[in-house]
């Protein structure tokens, strides 16, 4: 695997400065000897030097902030250089230009890469929007999922020359990690266990920690994935929110009757710690039976007075 090494390139105004000496006095003195008797070999010689001078303007380089260049040496990797300037380097060097700022996407987006048209007009790269991947979770549900994921190069060597196109391998691996994140966890969960929808700091981590280890290779540093877009397939979606309607309704009933046993209870304990009334156990049940009808009821209860007694 080839490993990033730094290259440290010359400073490119002293060479700028020769560069237009010799370009300049070249011409001078052509212009000087093509009126006189001097010798053609001056001449060949000068227009030589003026040619040399112009391979050599091929080394000069601006490297703007966050950008790098990969240099190679007839297919030899020498090296990478990430300081921002205005440099010279050896005018046979492959400079390859690749930007090492913070970039982000989101899964099931396509990328236009820049290209000219029919005119020569040079055409922006442009990113399309993205689409959420159908998958099935860990119970078998179909749902639609999709992620943004933050990156940035960290190692150029790797980025450039390990894999074909980096850019394009950090978007196929990302979506093969999302892909395999959701088949691993369900939907949503009752049994405090982690799922897509309820745990979404620990979604994120395990997402951002699967597609780190697909990267690695790559030269890429993922900052932060997210899950940008969760829901049920629509084929299944009415079913599933009827299902979540219903256990949301079970739910609030629960602790609608776990509130109202104790407060029966309570009631019960203060009646009998006061000895405001004796209550015998048939008294007891009947008082427990309505307290639950008044505490459980979805509406507001009538009351009904009894004239008579218990047992009448």
């Amino acid at each position: 695997m080839i490993q990033e090494t730094e290259f440290k390139p010359v400073s490119g105004w002293m060479p700028f400065l020769l560069f237009w000496i010799v370009l300049l006095g070249g011409l001078f003195s052509i212009w000087n000897l093509a009126g006189s008797r001097e010798p053609s070999i001056l001449i060949g010689l000068t227009i030589l030097l003026i040619v040399v001078d112009l391979i050599c303007a091929c080394g000069f380089m601006i490297i703007q902030p966050n950008q790098a260049r990969v240099m190679l040496l007839f297919g030899t990797y020498k090296g990478s250089v990430k300081t921002s300037g205005f440099f010279w380097a050896n005018p046979f060097f492959s400079k390859k230009k690749i930007s090492l700022r913070i970039q982000n996407f989101e899964t099931g987006s396509i990328t236009t890469p820049e290209r000219k048209d029919a005119s020569g007009k040079t055409i922006p790269k442009s990113h399309s929007a993205g689409t959420p991947s159908k998958v099935n979770d860990r119970d078998g549900n179909p749902i639609e999922i999709s992620a943004v994921v933050v990156w940035r190069v960290v190692d150029t060597a790797e980025a450039l020359l390990e894999v074909d196109d980096f850019e394009h391998f950090v978007s196929v691996q990302s979506e093969s990690a999302l892909r395999n994140l959701a088949s691993r966890h369900p939907y949503d969960s009752e049994d405090h266990e982690i799922s897509l929808r309820g745990n979404t700091e620990n979604i994120s981590e395990q997402l951002r920690t699967d597609i780190q280890e697909r990267l690695d290779k790559a030269g890429v540093h993922v900052l932060e994935a997210r899950i940008s877009h969760l829901a049920y397939a629509p084929e299944i979606a009415a079913a599933m929110l009827q299902r979540q309607q219903a256990q949301a309704v079970v739910a609030a009933r629960t602790k609608i009757v776990e509130g109202a046993v104790g407060m029966v209870e309570m009631a019960l304990d203060r009646l009998a710690s006061r000895e405001i009334v004796q209550l015998d156990d048939e008294r007891q049940a009947a008082m427990v039976s309505n307290l639950l009808v008044v505490l459980c009821s979805g509406g507001h209860t009538q009351p009904v007075v009894n004239t008579g007694t218990l047992y009448q």
